[in-house]
């Protein structure tokens, strides 16, 4: 049997070493269009502070150890460009030659990921203006920004800006947000965001909230962002207004796309074309809570599909459960963290709901040094099932969050949270767990 995976990180990988494990007589060709295959994107912010030495150290598994260790022929600059499900074959060329090529398949794994939105703003094309993805897009970035401190503005106020302006700032650059919505984070709700916006503030980042860029202006390098209310001066500009699915080259395929393009498949990560599977970020997501599909391009969402499609493209049956919407998020000192639902989903979704809210410490009161905890979560008004959580703190945020996590994927009810058997002992918790005590507070 011959599998062919277009794409050489996450999703891909994953199943890639599935097939191998499960099909022994498998001839597996993965099809990476850069040159490097595993890494750890969401690691690449953490260079610009200097809390990870090297880009070096965001590589899983280097191209020559799927070769060598496990058969795999992983090779690299070839992009593909066409697929034709009839003859069961793509098309491409290869980025360093411009040779053409086109691989036959028995069966077919698109795991192409997403690529980051830079929307077409005049003067986007000044040098300075960075998208933040790849390996080499941020050794670009470090190129530009050289030994000096910069001014640095920072267009989307969501997990990755968050991200790149705390390590801007760890790195002594001053750093502007600016986000078109009224809010930061706006997967979180706004009374959960003003402690965000409090923090942002205290770190001396300049914020400008509901405003929209509308160009750039500079001469060869980037000088000043242009907004709908003002000019702001910026030496370096990074674009993380949010990503769209990297799936142009399937539109002449018949395969069923979502409304943001994203490929659309099923529990077994299978598309609506036979022998045609897709996972990662160029997939959806079902979403547990919503019951529907979703989108949300995270890498333990590429993980789980891609080993997922790796199984069932080799025999293996095993279905993908859906997600819940956890996400976590360091921000300074704060850990913010949501699963589940938010408000402004609920209402479109026409959820009808109740919240709760509580500061408590995160662990007993009378233990040194306990921090407070914002706890918020929703729950469904005629059944009491819980619907979402959102937590933000110094400390403890990580394990309250994966414990509504894993109660949301059970459908458990705000009552069910009571009865959970929660560790505890002074310095880690209190007799309650915080998110009990927030439940307890419910409406009867």
């Amino acid at each position: 049997m011959k599998y062919v995976v277009i794409g050489g990180d996450a999703a891909g990988m994953s199943a890639a070493m599935q097939i191998i494990r499960n099909d022994k007589q498998a001839e597996v060709i993965t099809l990476e269009k850069g040159s490097i295959y595993s890494y750890a994107q969401c690691g690449l912010p953490y260079i610009i502070g200097g809390h990870i030495p090297s880009t070096d150290d965001l590589i899983a598994r280097k191209r020559e150890t799927f070769q060598e260790k496990y058969g795999i022929d992983a090779r690299i600059y070839h992009e593909v460009t066409k697929i034709d499900p009839k003859t069961k074959t793509v098309y491409g060329q290869k980025r360093d030659s411009n040779v053409p090529f086109d691989i036959q398949y028995d069966k077919l794994l698109i795991a192409t990921g997403a690529e980051p939105l830079l929307p077409k703003w005049e003067g986007s094309k000044l040098n300075g203006i960075h998208t933040i993805k790849t390996i080499p897009d941020l050794h670009s970035l470090i190129e530009d920004i050289g030994t000096s401190k910069k001014e640095v503005a920072i267009i989307g106020g969501g997990y990755i800006g968050l991200e790149m302006a705390e390590n801007f700032h760890d790195a002594g650059h001053h750093v502007t947000i600016i986000e078109q919505a009224p809010q930061l984070a706006t997967v979180f709700d706004a009374d959960m965001a003003e402690h965000i916006h409090n923090k942002a503030k205290e770190k001396n980042i300049t914020l400008y909230l509901n405003e929209s860029v509308q160009a750039f202006t500079g001469e060869e390098t980037v000088h000043e962002v242009i907004t709908d209310k003002r000019s702001i001066r910026a030496e370096i500009v990074i674009v993380a207004v949010g990503v769209k699915p990297n799936t142009q080259l399937v539109e002449q395929t018949g395969i069923h796309l979502s409304s943001n393009g994203a490929i659309i498949v099923n529990a077994q990560m299978e598309t609506n074309i036979k022998d045609i599977y897709a996972a990662g970020d160029c997939a959806t997501q079902y979403h547990r809570i919503k019951q529907k599909n979703d989108y949300i391009p995270l890498g333990t969402h590429a993980n789980k599909q891609g080993r997922i499609a790796g199984l069932t493209m080799a025999g293996v049956h095993r279905t993908f459960q859906g997600v819940v919407g956890t996400a976590i998020i360091k921000f300074f000192d704060l850990t913010l963290a949501r699963t589940g639902i938010s408000e402004k989903e609920a209402e479109a979704l026409r959820f009808p709901y109740h919240t709760i809210k509580a500061e408590l410490p995160h662990i007993a009161a009378y233990y040194p040094t306990p921090e407070p905890m914002q706890v918020k979560l929703m729950y469904e008004a005629e059944t009491n099932q819980l619907l979402g959580g959102q937590i933000i703190g110094k400390l403890g945020v990580d394990k309250r969050i994966d414990v509504l996590a894993t109660a949301l994927y059970h459908h458990m009810t705000i009552q069910d949270l009571e009865d959970l058997d929660l560790a505890y002992a002074p310095p880690y918790n209190m007799v309650w767990d915080p998110i009990q005590q927030t439940a307890r507070r419910r409406e009867h």
